[in-house]
């Protein structure tokens, strides 16, 4: 009875994890693992397939299987049981999407691994797997301990040296101004000290007399010694002008570069300083969806992916014991997958999202915490209607120029907002020169990049367009063609109607928050 190898496989016959338990060839597993999909049948109960040399026992979970490849040898009840222990460690790791699975690919080999012993199966249970996946390992420790110390000494170094360049500058600095900032004051020195000395015992009409004669030797000295009054310029004068003046030039070079120079303003105790309140509500919900997009240039759909999930955030305790009523709209293309510890059926029937163990309340968090996560869904497309945001480009060359028409199209499903649409351009000497604009702009020479930004696109603005001018280059300089946006509402449209307190009594105050952003939007 010998276990050959425990995969993960979608159901379209891509390989996302695989573990050999006995010697065997890269070409060997591949070949099994690829004719596993050309042998399942359609509208049969059993989960086993038999060849000539293997038998592949299965099970689906979802949109993927888990499998197990024995010789024929091996006893199919054992091999059932040990589909049973894996089937129950995988959703302890991962979800059942393929990003997911890949992103776990190691935690699952290591736990395939205390299950399956060189092919032969493990008396263990799944909590024992997960303690013994679990363990420190003072080797670890020793070497984590290690590398932080060399990134501290590091820093300490990094810091040190930089304190040393300031130092340097510093002296240099004033050696600069010394040399050439304080020469036209040698003859008008002792003058200055004169007057202002003068001026004070005219005003001191009971000490004039010993102010004078304190003026006198004060002058008396100075011109005796008129290296020293070269040398010793006025506190605070000098330096002050000069330090002002490099500020200043370094400061416009950076502007010049295309930094954004923000000025130091000592803060001023009022509205503008005082916090946003922390939230009061007992309990907050969150539905957030992240958008992925790949546009063609031509026009067209190559990628579209939305991912959304809904976080619950509780402040207290005593109000963990609750059920979430959610509604889940009438997008047919959304597919929802809740908590391995949510009540699916209570979900699938009634939507109300519960503990499987009614009796254990959910995790309490401060409200710095992102929250524990009830619900996930996807949804993907290839319709360009499903499309928030359609963007065009149109470079044409004319002579030695190149005139670029970009246009945007904005869906009547969304209200865009702080939309960015970020233009990849050559290598240029000055910046480009817009003949009209939709919105604003702005050129980042360091990245050479041109952001047209628009605040928000409604119904007044669901289309606009930007026409700029660039030495002649050529069509693909343009692209991609990187677009980020939010919206307030979302493509599954999935609310909270209702918070439901398990124990009884009222239900607590909730606060819902809804969102859509783009985590990776082009046009390639």
């Amino acid at each position: 009875m010998v276990v050959l190898a425990a995969s993960i496989l979608h159901k379209s016959g891509k390989v996302l994890v695989s573990r050999q338990f006995v010697d065997m060839t890269r070409m060997r597993i591949e070949g099994l693992l690829a004719a596993f999909p050309k042998l399942i049948g359609t509208g049969k109960q059993h989960t086993y397939v038999e060849t000539e040399n293997v038998r592949y026992v299965y099970q689906p979970m979802e949109a993927l299987y888990l499998l197990l490849i024995t010789n024929k040898q091996s006893n199919i009840l054992e091999d059932l049981d040990t589909l049973r222990i894996l089937s129950k460690l995988v959703p302890e790791y991962s979800d059942y999407f393929e990003e997911s699975i890949c992103k776990c690919a190691f935690d699952l080999i290591f736990a395939f691994d205390e299950v399956i012993s060189l092919g032969h199966k493990e008396n263990v249970t799944v909590a024992q797997v997960k303690q013994y996946c679990e363990m420190e390992s003072h080797e670890e420790k020793l070497h984590r301990q290690m590398r932080e110390d060399k990134i501290r000494e590091a820093k300490d170094e990094m810091k040190r040296k930089a304190s040393e360049i300031d130092k340097n500058k510093i002296i240099k600095n004033r050696g600069d101004n010394y040399k050439g900032g304080f020469g036209p004051l040698q003859s008008m020195g002792s003058g200055i000290f004169e007057n202002s000395f003068n001026d004070t015992s005219i005003s001191s009409s009971g000490t004039g007399s010993r102010l004078s004669s304190d003026v006198d030797s004060f002058s008396t000295k100075s011109k005796a010694r008129p290296t020293s009054a070269a040398t010793a310029p006025p506190k605070g004068l000098g330096m002050t002008l000069g330090k002002s003046k490099r500020t200043n030039q370094f400061l416009e070079s950076l502007k010049a570069e295309g930094e954004v120079i923000v000025e130091d303003v000592r803060p001023t105790l009022g509205k503008s300083q005082a916090a946003a309140p922390p939230p009061t509500d007992p309990i907050t919900l969150t539905v957030e969806e992240k958008l992925n997009v790949t546009l063609k240039r031509d026009g067209g759909v190559s990628n579209f992916d939305v991912q959304g999930s809904l976080c619950l955030q509780i402040l207290n305790q005593e109000d963990g014991h609750v059920q979430v009523q959610v509604q889940t709209g009438e997008n047919q293309g959304v597919s929802f997958k809740t908590h391995p510890n949510m009540n699916k059926e209570l979900f699938a029937n009634e939507n109300i999202l519960g503990l499987r163990d009614a009796n254990r309340p959910f995790p309490t968090g401060q409200s710095g915490d992102a929250g524990i996560g009830l619900l996930k869904w996807r949804m993907q497309s290839t319709d360009e209607k499903m499309v928030p945001l359609i963007i065009n480009c149109w470079p044409s060359s004319s002579g030695n120029q190149t005139y670029v028409n970009i246009e945007y199209e904005a869906s009547s499903m969304f209200d865009l907002q702080n939309v960015v649409i970020s233009v990849p351009l050559p290598a240029l000497r000055e910046a480009p020169s817009v003949n009209q604009i939709d919105g604003e702009w702005r050129y980042d020479p360091r990245n050479s990049i041109l952001e047209w930004s628009v605040i928000l696109i409604d119904n007044s603005n669901r289309s606009g367009s930007l026409e700029f001018v660039v030495p002649q280059a050529d069509s693909s300089s343009f692209f991609p063609i990187a677009v980020r946006f939010m919206a307030t509402n979302t493509f599954s449209n999935l609310m909270v109607t209702n918070i439901i307190p398990v124990k009884g009594g009222n239900p607590p105050k909730f606060s819902q928050r809804t969102q859509l952003i783009t985590e990776n939007y082009q046009v390639v």
